[in-house]
């Protein structure tokens, strides 16, 4: 019984126990953690018995939707086992962290002769399904469904009412205790009604309807080769004739993005030869560039050994003048060909698409690709050799400002696609991101550059490319790499202490960014009020005002919006932030032009920039002291040295 008084305001809880005496708490046990379930099948280096069938019918344009159907052979190992294990793709080729569209698998349902089984999903792998087998069977049925983005929102968009991307990562479950090589595939696609599709997939036979069937491949080649189709295409040859095929495959949201003249596609023509002459080899019996000039379909570069997925703005073309700020892309997933895919960091090698992926050397792996990507685009014209110069400058300055730099290696970067799943981050500069691209470019241009002093300009990068991506010319087998292969070739070029020169690039912290590079070409980083010109028709392009190397700004033109505030920048200072919108400038409505303004009124009268700034529901002023004016980085020539940059630019012959 219990009884409350109250006295005085305050309360008073009497238990009142009699003269029963309770027991003794017993003692609780601590709990124990459960234990994990069986592992997984490991993969063996050994061939699957018999042919996976796999059929697509991406038809669906309106729902986004495309319905899959496999049949594979019950290997007798699951059978006596009684469960057959089925994968989906977790870790993709080129996206260097476990991002496989598991959330867009839906309506799956297994069969065997037309009865049904109970799947289980793995508890732990969810990316991995338990399927009940007897010994008597010796073949399933799987149904599912890509539930496909309808919006940015969800995701990639991959139908749209003109193109589709498939991409056969996300239509497929594979059997698991195999390497994907030893899988063998046959795989057909329905497409809508009269579209052209692109693939370095080649069918067999002629097309049943708008049914396509493709020859029997291994599983990792199936993967390697996705298809862009369209109701809008077009298809030209790039390569010499007699050579190895090399063709530019064009989808569109219209008909009129696909006119060109023969200067462009020339252009086009260059960057094969300027390949060539720069590797030396090729590593593909054919090659398919699966270009969309599209502002529907969603963005991608991916590179694949025998193709790339390149989506570029619609007005490609249309309006060439303006389009230079995006055309390295084609350069640098072409080159992923040779480094990447042929040439690959022995930790980025997967036995299956489920195995864990180790990025430590991406920054040769993309670093270097960047490095030859915008080199080619100049060897080829896709830009001009000034355009080039700009887009080089621009790097170097956003890197050399990024402040993360002060407790992050680039090697860590390497990390990020894992940690970050490539999501947006509010401090980018400070997390750094992946660095491990721009960065990496800037330390290939450092070592281009010291092997021509040490070489008195007789050799230079383009030997180490020939040298590490052209052996076993002709060959499409994965040939792997590690951090001493490429120190060892490196000193095959020049002998150098090229261990001690990339780890200290690399591996430590360098407060700032490799430009002994830039000097040495016979240039170096300046920053005046003159527009950069490939930032300004970028900013353009992608609609960014941008500020970074005054206020530490990149702003929505339209609306206000900040995109990037840099760390510890005016901006940063002053309270600013990712999202929040600039409502007025010292007193005036907001414009671009104003805001400009601003900046340049502030030089000379020395009054703070004000600012009357919106943060979701709630108004502010602040007053941001910078005096500086507009600061746009350009490269401008040392006197008196030698002007290697031109000469690393130019086109090989």
């Amino acid at each position: 019984m219990t009884i409350r008084l109250f006295r005085a305001g305050t309360f008073l809880t009497v238990l009142l126990l009699g003269t029963r005496v309770l027991p003794a708490l017993a003692a609780q046990p601590q709990p124990e953690a459960a234990p994990l379930p069986s592992p997984l099948p490991q993969a063996k280096d050994v061939a699957f018995p018999g042919t996976l069938k796999l059929s697509v019918d991406a038809t669906d344009l309106d729902h986004h939707v495309m319905t899959m159907h496999e049949t594979l052979p019950v290997p007798q190992s699951a059978r006596e086992a009684g469960e057959l294990v089925l994968l989906y793709p977790k870790w993709i080729p080129g996206g260097h962290a476990p991002e496989g569209t598991i959330t867009q698998l839906g309506g799956l349902t297994i069969s065997s002769e037309g009865k049904p089984l109970t799947w289980l999903r793995d508890p732990v792998d969810v990316f991995a399904f338990h399927v009940p087998v007897t010994k008597a069977q010796t073949q399933i049925d799987v149904d599912f469904k890509l539930l496909s983005p309808v919006s940015d929102n969800e995701g990639r968009v991959v139908m749209t009412p003109h193109i589709v991307n498939v991409q056969w990562n996300e239509v497929s479950l594979y059997p698991a205790g195999y390497y994907s090589r030893d899988i063998p595939v046959q795989a057909s696609v329905k497409l809508p009604h009269g579209w052209q599709a692109a693939t370095a997939l080649r069918p067999v036979g002629a097309a049943t309807g708008d049914t396509l069937t493709f020859g029997t491949v291994p599983f990792n080649t199936l993967v390697d080769s996705p298809i862009f189709a369209g109701a809008y295409f077009k298809k030209v040859t790039l390569n010499a004739p007699g050579g190895v095929p090399v063709t530019l495959n064009m989808v569109a949201d219209k008909p009129g993005d696909l006119a060109y003249d023969d200067a462009e596609l020339q252009i086009h023509r260059n960057l094969v030869t300027q390949a060539l002459l720069t590797f030396g080899s090729q590593h593909y019996a054919h090659y398919d560039f699966l270009m969309a000039l599209t502002d529907e379909l969603g963005r991608i570069g991916l590179e694949h050994h025998q193709s790339s997925e390149d989506s570029v703005s619609e007005d490609y073309f249309t309006d060439w003048k303006h389009s230079f700020p995006q055309r390295d892309l084609l350069a640098h997933e072409y080159t992923h060909s040779w480094n990447g895919k042929y040439r690959r960091p022995a930790d980025l090698y997967g036995a299956t698409f489920n195995a864990p992926q180790r990025g430590s050397l991406l920054w040769v792996y993309e670093g270097q690709t960047e490095f030859w990507g915008n080199i080619l685009a100049a060897r080829s014209g896709l830009v001009s050799k000034e355009q080039g110069f700009d887009s080089l400058a621009l790097m170097a300055a956003t890197y050399d400002a990024q402040s993360g730099r002060t407790w992050r290696p680039v090697a860590d970067t390497t990390n990020d696609p894992i940690i970050a799943q490539r999501s947006p981050l509010s401090w980018r500069d400070f997390q750094r991101s992946e660095d491990y691209y721009v960065e990496g470019q800037l330390v290939w241009l450092d070592a281009d550059m010291m092997i021509r002093k040490l070489s008195h300009d007789t050799k230079s990068l383009d030997d180490f490319a020939k040298a590490f991506f052209g052996t076993n010319d002709g060959s499409i087998i994965v040939s792997t790499y590690t951090f001493d292969d490429v120190v060892l070739t490196l000193n095959k070029v020049v002998p150098y202490d090229w261990a001690k020169f990339l780890h200290e690039r690399i591996s430590t912290v360098q407060k700032r960014a490799p430009l002994n590079g830039l000097e040495a070409s016979g240039y170096k980083l300046v920053y005046t009020d003159k527009e950069n010109d490939f930032g300004e028709q970028s900013g353009k392009n992608y609609h960014r005002l941008g500020l970074r190397f005054s206020l530490g700004l990149m702003i929505n033109p339209k609306n206000g919006a900040l995109g990037t505030v840099a760390w510890d920048s005016p901006a940063y200072k002053a309270g600013l932030a990712i999202h929040d919108v600039i409502v007025a400038v010292n007193g005036d409505a907001f414009t671009p032009e104003g805001l400009i303004d601003a900046v340049k009124t502030a030089k000379t009268d020395k009054k703070p920039i004000t600012l009357l700034i919106k943060t979701d529901t709630h108004f502010r002023t602040v007053s941001i002291p910078y005096y500086d004016g507009l600061r746009s980085p350009h490269l401008e020539r040392i006197p008196n040295t030698p002007d290697r940059l031109t000469t690393l630019y130019s086109a090989r012959h």
